[in-house]
Protein backbone atom coordinates (compact mmCIF):
# COMPACT_ATOMS: atom_id res chain seq x y z
CA UNK A 1 0.00 0.00 0.00
CA UNK A 2 1.17 3.63 -0.59
CA UNK A 3 1.07 4.37 3.15
CA UNK A 4 4.00 1.39 3.76
CA UNK A 5 5.85 1.93 0.39
CA UNK A 6 6.06 6.16 2.67
CA UNK A 7 7.05 3.99 5.77
CA UNK A 8 9.95 2.75 4.46
CA UNK A 9 10.89 5.59 2.70
CA UNK A 10 10.94 7.35 5.92
CA UNK A 11 12.55 4.70 8.01
CA UNK A 12 15.59 5.00 5.18
CA UNK A 13 15.65 8.90 5.43
CA UNK A 14 15.23 9.78 8.78
CA UNK A 15 18.83 7.29 9.16
CA UNK A 16 20.14 8.28 12.62
CA UNK A 17 16.91 10.24 13.05
CA UNK A 18 15.29 6.54 13.41
CA UNK A 19 14.84 6.24 16.90
CA UNK A 20 15.76 2.79 18.22
CA UNK A 21 12.85 0.23 19.03
CA UNK A 22 15.06 -2.75 20.89
CA UNK A 23 12.53 -4.54 22.75
CA UNK A 24 10.65 -7.58 20.61
CA UNK A 25 7.18 -7.01 23.23
CA UNK A 26 7.20 -2.88 22.54
CA UNK A 27 3.07 -1.93 22.51
CA UNK A 28 1.74 1.60 22.33
CA UNK A 29 -1.40 2.86 22.41
CA UNK A 30 -3.03 6.16 20.79
CA UNK A 31 -5.88 8.47 22.78
CA UNK A 32 -7.33 10.40 19.80
CA UNK A 33 -11.02 12.57 19.11
CA UNK A 34 -13.53 10.58 16.94
CA UNK A 35 -13.32 12.72 14.14
CA UNK A 36 -15.38 15.18 12.22
CA UNK A 37 -14.47 13.94 9.24
CA UNK A 38 -15.05 9.49 10.01
CA UNK A 39 -13.50 8.33 6.63
CA UNK A 40 -10.02 9.75 8.48
CA UNK A 41 -10.57 7.53 11.52
CA UNK A 42 -11.21 4.62 9.61
CA UNK A 43 -8.01 5.38 7.13
CA UNK A 44 -6.28 6.55 10.30
CA UNK A 45 -7.14 2.65 12.02
CA UNK A 46 -6.00 0.99 9.19
CA UNK A 47 -2.43 2.67 8.97
CA UNK A 48 -1.68 2.36 12.80
CA UNK A 49 -2.18 -1.74 12.15
CA UNK A 50 0.35 -1.70 9.32
CA UNK A 51 2.89 0.86 10.83
CA UNK A 52 2.48 -1.75 14.01
CA UNK A 53 3.15 -4.77 11.71
CA UNK A 54 5.76 -3.04 9.67
CA UNK A 55 7.61 -2.57 13.08
CA UNK A 56 6.71 -5.36 15.20
CA UNK A 57 5.09 -2.95 17.70
CA UNK A 58 1.56 -3.87 19.35
CA UNK A 59 -0.67 -0.37 18.46
CA UNK A 60 -3.54 0.25 19.96
CA UNK A 61 -6.36 3.25 19.23
CA UNK A 62 -9.09 4.18 21.26
CA UNK A 63 -11.50 7.46 19.99
CA UNK A 64 -13.36 9.32 22.18
CA UNK A 65 -15.71 12.77 21.89
CA UNK A 66 -13.12 15.90 21.57
CA UNK A 67 -14.60 16.93 24.82
CA UNK A 68 -13.03 14.23 26.71
CA UNK A 69 -9.65 14.54 26.29
CA UNK A 70 -8.17 16.84 28.43
CA UNK A 71 -10.05 15.16 31.73
CA UNK A 72 -8.99 11.94 30.38
CA UNK A 73 -5.25 13.58 29.62
CA UNK A 74 -5.71 15.01 33.05
CA UNK A 75 -6.08 11.59 34.86
CA UNK A 76 -3.80 9.61 33.30
CA UNK A 77 -0.88 12.12 34.03
CA UNK A 78 -2.44 11.75 37.79
CA UNK A 79 -2.35 8.38 37.61
CA UNK A 80 0.79 7.81 36.15
CA UNK A 81 0.01 5.11 34.03
CA UNK A 82 -2.36 5.22 30.89
CA UNK A 83 -2.12 5.95 26.45
CA UNK A 84 1.18 6.22 25.28
CA UNK A 85 0.17 9.27 22.66
CA UNK A 86 -2.61 11.34 23.29
CA UNK A 87 -4.11 13.69 20.89
CA UNK A 88 -5.70 17.04 21.85
CA UNK A 89 -7.13 19.41 19.84
CA UNK A 90 -5.91 22.83 21.77
CA UNK A 91 -2.63 23.56 23.52
CA UNK A 92 -2.19 21.27 26.45
CA UNK A 93 0.40 24.20 27.88
CA UNK A 94 -1.14 23.66 30.93
CA UNK A 95 -0.44 20.22 31.41
CA UNK A 96 3.75 21.17 30.82
CA UNK A 97 4.68 19.30 33.66
CA UNK A 98 3.37 16.00 33.00
CA UNK A 99 4.39 15.95 29.40
CA UNK A 100 8.26 14.58 27.62
CA UNK A 101 9.54 17.96 26.25
CA UNK A 102 9.79 16.70 22.62
CA UNK A 103 12.21 18.52 21.18
CA UNK A 104 14.24 15.81 19.27
CA UNK A 105 11.24 15.14 17.16
CA UNK A 106 9.86 18.78 16.69
CA UNK A 107 13.89 19.51 15.23
CA UNK A 108 13.67 16.10 13.30
CA UNK A 109 10.56 16.90 11.14
CA UNK A 110 12.05 20.35 10.89
CA UNK A 111 15.20 19.63 9.69
CA UNK A 112 13.64 16.91 7.35
CA UNK A 113 10.49 19.32 5.82
CA UNK A 114 11.36 22.54 6.80
CA UNK A 115 9.92 25.57 8.48
CA UNK A 116 5.97 24.71 10.12
CA UNK A 117 2.91 26.71 10.10
CA UNK A 118 3.33 29.41 12.89
CA UNK A 119 0.43 28.33 14.32
CA UNK A 120 1.58 25.01 14.87
CA UNK A 121 4.38 26.22 16.79
CA UNK A 122 2.40 28.19 19.13
CA UNK A 123 0.70 25.20 19.88
CA UNK A 124 3.86 23.08 20.46
CA UNK A 125 6.48 25.32 22.41
CA UNK A 126 6.53 27.33 25.37
CA UNK A 127 9.57 30.05 24.91
CA UNK A 128 9.44 31.15 28.81
CA UNK A 129 10.82 27.91 29.40
CA UNK A 130 12.45 26.75 26.05
CA UNK A 131 10.35 23.42 26.20
CA UNK A 132 8.34 21.67 23.05
CA UNK A 133 5.38 20.22 25.36
CA UNK A 134 4.01 18.70 22.25
CA UNK A 135 4.52 18.02 18.69
CA UNK A 136 1.34 19.77 16.52
CA UNK A 137 0.94 17.78 13.19
CA UNK A 138 -1.52 19.88 11.99
CA UNK A 139 -3.97 22.26 12.02
CA UNK A 140 -8.07 23.65 11.00
CA UNK A 141 -8.70 26.76 9.18
CA UNK A 142 -11.56 28.23 10.16
CA UNK A 143 -13.12 30.36 6.58
CA UNK A 144 -16.66 31.88 6.83
CA UNK A 145 -19.36 29.44 5.44
CA UNK A 146 -22.43 31.41 3.90
CA UNK A 147 -25.27 30.23 1.77
CA UNK A 148 -24.73 31.65 -1.58
CA UNK A 149 -28.29 32.17 -2.42
CA UNK A 150 -29.38 34.35 0.24
CA UNK A 151 -26.19 36.30 0.47
CA UNK A 152 -26.49 36.68 -3.45
CA UNK A 153 -30.04 38.10 -3.31
CA UNK A 154 -28.84 40.77 -0.34
CA UNK A 155 -26.32 41.95 -2.78
CA UNK A 156 -23.45 39.62 -1.70
CA UNK A 157 -23.07 37.42 -4.52
CA UNK A 158 -19.16 36.70 -2.88
CA UNK A 159 -20.61 36.36 0.53
CA UNK A 160 -19.37 38.84 3.63
CA UNK A 161 -16.05 40.18 3.07
CA UNK A 162 -15.68 42.76 6.10
CA UNK A 163 -17.36 42.12 9.22
CA UNK A 164 -19.88 45.36 8.32
CA UNK A 165 -20.73 43.40 5.19
CA UNK A 166 -21.46 40.80 7.90
CA UNK A 167 -23.95 42.80 9.46
CA UNK A 168 -25.74 44.78 6.75
CA UNK A 169 -26.32 41.82 5.01
CA UNK A 170 -27.53 39.54 7.56
CA UNK A 171 -29.95 41.67 8.79
CA UNK A 172 -30.98 42.00 5.49
CA UNK A 173 -31.57 38.82 5.42
CA UNK A 174 -32.97 37.73 8.30
CA UNK A 175 -35.29 40.86 7.79
CA UNK A 176 -36.10 39.34 4.83
CA UNK A 177 -36.35 35.46 5.20
CA UNK A 178 -36.28 34.90 8.65
CA UNK A 179 -32.70 33.07 8.40
CA UNK A 180 -30.03 34.52 11.28
CA UNK A 181 -26.56 34.47 11.08
CA UNK A 182 -24.94 31.74 13.31
CA UNK A 183 -22.57 33.05 15.49
CA UNK A 184 -22.25 32.07 19.03
CA UNK A 185 -22.31 33.24 22.43
CA UNK A 186 -22.25 29.79 24.72
CA UNK A 187 -19.31 28.71 26.50
CA UNK A 188 -18.58 25.83 23.58
CA UNK A 189 -15.40 25.14 21.12
CA UNK A 190 -17.32 27.56 17.77
CA UNK A 191 -18.40 30.68 20.36
CA UNK A 192 -14.55 30.50 21.85
CA UNK A 193 -13.13 31.23 18.23
CA UNK A 194 -15.67 33.42 16.48
CA UNK A 195 -15.39 35.67 19.26
CA UNK A 196 -11.74 35.68 19.47
CA UNK A 197 -12.03 36.64 15.53
CA UNK A 198 -13.69 39.69 15.57
CA UNK A 199 -11.99 41.08 18.95
CA UNK A 200 -8.38 40.61 17.21
CA UNK A 201 -10.25 42.03 14.03
CA UNK A 202 -11.13 44.77 16.02
CA UNK A 203 -7.66 45.56 17.08
CA UNK A 204 -8.22 44.16 20.29
CA UNK A 205 -6.56 40.94 22.01
CA UNK A 206 -6.14 38.92 25.71
CA UNK A 207 -2.42 39.43 25.69
CA UNK A 208 -0.15 41.94 24.14
CA UNK A 209 2.83 40.36 22.18
CA UNK A 210 4.43 39.90 25.82
CA UNK A 211 2.33 38.19 27.41
CA UNK A 212 0.76 41.23 29.48
CA UNK A 213 -2.93 40.98 29.67
CA UNK A 214 -4.64 44.08 27.81
CA UNK A 215 -8.10 42.92 26.95
CA UNK A 216 -9.71 46.05 28.41
CA UNK A 217 -9.25 48.53 25.56
CA UNK A 218 -11.55 50.59 23.11
CA UNK A 219 -10.82 48.23 20.51
CA UNK A 220 -12.03 45.23 22.22
CA UNK A 221 -15.24 47.37 23.47
CA UNK A 222 -15.86 48.19 20.13
CA UNK A 223 -15.73 44.57 19.49
CA UNK A 224 -18.11 43.43 21.99
CA UNK A 225 -20.44 46.51 21.16
CA UNK A 226 -20.65 45.21 18.13
CA UNK A 227 -20.86 41.25 18.96
CA UNK A 228 -23.90 42.84 20.70
CA UNK A 229 -25.49 44.57 18.00
CA UNK A 230 -24.85 41.39 15.15
CA UNK A 231 -27.37 39.00 17.70
CA UNK A 232 -29.32 41.74 18.51
CA UNK A 233 -30.37 42.42 14.76
CA UNK A 234 -29.47 39.61 13.09
CA UNK A 235 -29.42 36.69 15.03
CA UNK A 236 -32.27 34.57 17.91
CA UNK A 237 -31.65 33.81 21.08
CA UNK A 238 -30.43 30.47 20.52
CA UNK A 239 -26.90 30.95 20.13
CA UNK A 240 -26.38 31.75 23.71
CA UNK A 241 -27.54 27.79 24.44
CA UNK A 242 -25.53 26.69 21.39
CA UNK A 243 -23.28 23.27 21.29
CA UNK A 244 -20.46 22.87 18.97
CA UNK A 245 -22.59 21.05 16.60
CA UNK A 246 -25.26 23.21 16.71
CA UNK A 247 -23.89 25.80 13.57
CA UNK A 248 -22.80 22.77 11.92
CA UNK A 249 -26.85 21.91 12.11
CA UNK A 250 -27.90 25.11 11.39
CA UNK A 251 -25.93 25.18 8.38
CA UNK A 252 -26.87 21.61 6.58
CA UNK A 253 -30.46 22.07 7.54
CA UNK A 254 -30.72 25.97 6.07
CA UNK A 255 -31.52 27.43 9.07
CA UNK A 256 -28.42 29.80 9.32
CA UNK A 257 -27.05 31.89 6.78
CA UNK A 258 -23.45 32.25 7.68
CA UNK A 259 -21.41 31.03 10.18
CA UNK A 260 -17.56 30.94 11.04
CA UNK A 261 -16.42 27.10 10.85
CA UNK A 262 -14.13 24.29 9.14
CA UNK A 263 -14.98 22.41 6.24
CA UNK A 264 -16.95 19.48 8.60
CA UNK A 265 -20.47 21.00 7.95
CA UNK A 266 -19.66 21.26 4.38
CA UNK A 267 -18.81 17.85 3.78
CA UNK A 268 -21.57 16.45 6.02
CA UNK A 269 -23.82 18.30 3.84
CA UNK A 270 -22.25 16.94 0.58
CA UNK A 271 -23.18 13.96 1.21
CA UNK A 272 -26.52 14.18 1.77
CA UNK A 273 -27.96 16.74 -0.83
CA UNK A 274 -24.97 17.49 -3.39
CA UNK A 275 -27.11 20.86 -4.91
CA UNK A 276 -27.61 21.99 -1.25
CA UNK A 277 -23.97 21.93 -0.70
CA UNK A 278 -22.89 23.42 -3.99
CA UNK A 279 -24.82 26.20 -2.47
CA UNK A 280 -22.80 26.71 0.02
CA UNK A 281 -19.42 29.19 -0.38
CA UNK A 282 -16.67 29.82 1.75
CA UNK A 283 -14.84 32.76 2.81
CA UNK A 284 -11.79 34.07 4.17
CA UNK A 285 -11.80 35.77 7.78
CA UNK A 286 -13.61 38.84 7.87
CA UNK A 287 -11.91 42.32 8.00
CA UNK A 288 -12.45 44.42 10.48
CA UNK A 289 -11.30 47.84 11.65
CA UNK A 290 -7.59 46.53 12.33
CA UNK A 291 -7.39 43.60 9.76
CA UNK A 292 -8.89 40.01 9.57
CA UNK A 293 -7.75 37.50 11.98
CA UNK A 294 -9.53 34.01 12.76
CA UNK A 295 -8.19 31.41 14.94
CA UNK A 296 -7.29 27.97 13.64
CA UNK A 297 -10.29 25.66 14.16
CA UNK A 298 -8.58 23.29 16.33
CA UNK A 299 -4.94 21.65 15.99
CA UNK A 300 -4.07 18.13 15.73
CA UNK A 301 -1.53 17.88 18.93
CA UNK A 302 0.29 14.97 19.98
CA UNK A 303 1.94 14.58 23.60
CA UNK A 304 3.50 12.01 24.94
CA UNK A 305 2.86 11.71 29.12
CA UNK A 306 6.57 11.55 31.14
CA UNK A 307 4.95 7.72 32.55
CA UNK A 308 5.88 6.78 29.04
CA UNK A 309 9.75 5.47 28.94
CA UNK A 310 12.35 3.30 27.23
CA UNK A 311 11.24 1.53 24.00
CA UNK A 312 7.54 2.28 24.54
CA UNK A 313 8.65 5.90 24.30
CA UNK A 314 11.37 5.50 21.60
CA UNK A 315 8.12 3.63 19.33
CA UNK A 316 5.58 6.02 20.53
CA UNK A 317 8.30 8.88 18.53
CA UNK A 318 8.66 6.89 15.50
CA UNK A 319 5.04 6.91 15.14
CA UNK A 320 4.55 9.87 15.37
CA UNK A 321 7.69 10.89 12.90
CA UNK A 322 6.62 8.07 10.43
CA UNK A 323 2.78 9.84 10.65
CA UNK A 324 4.19 12.85 10.05
CA UNK A 325 6.08 11.34 6.90
CA UNK A 326 2.74 9.83 5.16
CA UNK A 327 0.91 13.56 6.10
CA UNK A 328 0.01 13.79 2.42
CA UNK A 329 -2.35 10.43 3.08
CA UNK A 330 -3.53 12.15 6.12
CA UNK A 331 -4.82 15.64 4.46
CA UNK A 332 -6.49 13.02 1.81
CA UNK A 333 -8.27 10.89 4.25
CA UNK A 334 -9.57 13.88 6.32
CA UNK A 335 -10.71 15.33 3.44
CA UNK A 336 -8.64 17.99 3.13
CA UNK A 337 -9.83 18.89 6.83
CA UNK A 338 -6.17 18.46 8.30
CA UNK A 339 -3.78 20.82 7.19
CA UNK A 340 -0.21 20.37 7.65
CA UNK A 341 1.91 22.20 10.22
CA UNK A 342 4.90 21.40 7.68
CA UNK A 343 3.60 22.34 4.60
CA UNK A 344 6.45 20.18 2.69
CA UNK A 345 4.71 16.64 3.68
CA UNK A 346 1.68 17.56 1.44
CA UNK A 347 3.25 19.22 -2.04
CA UNK A 348 -0.70 18.32 -3.51
CA UNK A 349 -2.55 20.87 -1.18
CA UNK A 350 -2.48 23.71 -3.86
CA UNK A 351 -3.58 21.30 -6.56
CA UNK A 352 -6.80 19.55 -4.32
CA UNK A 353 -7.93 23.33 -3.18
CA UNK A 354 -7.99 23.96 -6.76
CA UNK A 355 -9.59 20.54 -7.96
CA UNK A 356 -11.26 19.64 -4.90
CA UNK A 357 -10.53 15.38 -4.95
CA UNK A 358 -13.71 14.71 -2.93
CA UNK A 359 -16.25 16.22 -5.43
CA UNK A 360 -17.14 20.13 -5.09
CA UNK A 361 -18.95 22.05 -7.24
CA UNK A 362 -17.69 24.13 -8.31
CA UNK A 363 -14.18 22.15 -8.42
CA UNK A 364 -12.46 25.35 -6.26
CA UNK A 365 -14.94 26.03 -3.68
CA UNK A 366 -11.41 25.61 -1.46
CA UNK A 367 -9.25 27.74 -3.20
CA UNK A 368 -9.85 30.52 -0.47
CA UNK A 369 -8.15 28.67 1.41
CA UNK A 370 -4.80 29.25 -0.40
CA UNK A 371 -4.39 32.53 1.91
CA UNK A 372 -4.97 30.70 5.15
CA UNK A 373 -1.47 31.78 6.60
CA UNK A 374 -2.22 35.36 6.19
CA UNK A 375 -5.27 35.38 8.53
CA UNK A 376 -5.28 32.15 10.29
CA UNK A 377 -4.03 32.63 13.73
CA UNK A 378 -3.69 31.26 17.51
CA UNK A 379 -4.99 31.43 20.68
CA UNK A 380 -2.74 33.78 22.39
CA UNK A 381 -2.18 35.65 19.30
CA UNK A 382 -0.30 38.51 19.49
CA UNK A 383 1.46 36.86 21.90
CA UNK A 384 2.49 33.09 22.60
CA UNK A 385 -0.38 30.32 23.85
CA UNK A 386 0.78 29.96 27.19
CA UNK A 387 -0.88 27.88 30.29
CA UNK A 388 -2.91 30.90 31.09
CA UNK A 389 -4.48 31.84 27.50
CA UNK A 390 -4.95 27.88 27.86
CA UNK A 391 -6.89 28.26 31.00
CA UNK A 392 -8.83 31.71 29.68
CA UNK A 393 -9.90 29.71 26.69
CA UNK A 394 -10.98 26.48 28.76
CA UNK A 395 -13.36 28.40 31.29
CA UNK A 396 -15.12 30.25 28.30
CA UNK A 397 -14.59 34.29 29.63
CA UNK A 398 -14.78 35.29 26.46
CA UNK A 399 -17.69 34.03 25.13
CA UNK A 400 -19.81 34.74 28.34
CA UNK A 401 -18.44 38.07 28.31
CA UNK A 402 -19.74 38.87 24.75
CA UNK A 403 -23.25 36.80 25.94
CA UNK A 404 -23.52 39.43 28.94
CA UNK A 405 -23.27 42.29 26.94
CA UNK A 406 -26.20 41.07 24.05
CA UNK A 407 -28.43 40.01 26.92
CA UNK A 408 -28.21 43.50 28.12
CA UNK A 409 -27.35 42.29 31.81
CA UNK A 410 -23.63 44.35 31.55
CA UNK A 411 -22.78 47.53 29.39
CA UNK A 412 -19.88 46.77 26.96
CA UNK A 413 -17.54 48.59 29.66
CA UNK A 414 -18.43 46.92 32.42
CA UNK A 415 -18.64 42.89 30.76
CA UNK A 416 -14.59 43.79 29.56
CA UNK A 417 -13.64 44.89 32.85
CA UNK A 418 -14.83 42.10 34.60
CA UNK A 419 -12.97 39.59 32.14
CA UNK A 420 -9.96 41.69 32.05
CA UNK A 421 -9.92 41.30 36.17
CA UNK A 422 -10.76 37.26 36.27
CA UNK A 423 -7.77 36.85 33.43
CA UNK A 424 -4.97 39.08 35.52
CA UNK A 425 -5.62 36.60 38.27
CA UNK A 426 -5.24 33.69 36.07
CA UNK A 427 -2.12 35.47 34.14
CA UNK A 428 -0.70 36.04 37.77
CA UNK A 429 -0.88 32.65 38.82
CA UNK A 430 0.61 30.96 36.47
CA UNK A 431 3.22 33.50 36.17
CA UNK A 432 4.01 33.15 39.87
CA UNK A 433 4.64 29.23 38.39
CA UNK A 434 7.24 30.93 35.69
CA UNK A 435 5.50 29.37 33.42
CA UNK A 436 3.72 32.83 31.80
CA UNK A 437 5.99 35.81 30.71
CA UNK A 438 5.09 39.49 31.17
CA UNK A 439 4.42 41.44 34.22
CA UNK A 440 7.92 42.06 36.36
CA UNK A 441 9.77 39.06 34.43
Amino acid sequence: MKSLIRLLLVLSIFGTLVIGISAQDTEISLLQWSHFVPRYDEWFDAYAAEWGEANGVGVSVDHVNFTELFSTLAAEIDAGDGHSIVEVLFSPASFIDGLHDLRDINEAAAEMYGERASTCEAASYLPVSDTWYAYTHGYVPDPGDYDIALWTEAGYPDGPKTYDDLLEGGRAIFEASGIPVGIGMSPELDSRMANRAAIWSFGGSIQDENENVVLNSDETIAAVKYLAQLQNEAMTDEVFGWTAASNNQGLIAGELSYILNSNSAYRSLQKIDEAAAANIGFTPALAGPAGAYASSHVWQIYVIPKYVEGDELAAAKQFILDHTANYSDVTYHSELYNFPCLPGTVPELDGWLEADPWGSEPPNKFEVLKTVNDWSVHLGFPGVTNPAISQVFAESIIPNMVAQVALGEMDAEEAVAQAHERIEEIFNEWRARGLVGGGDM
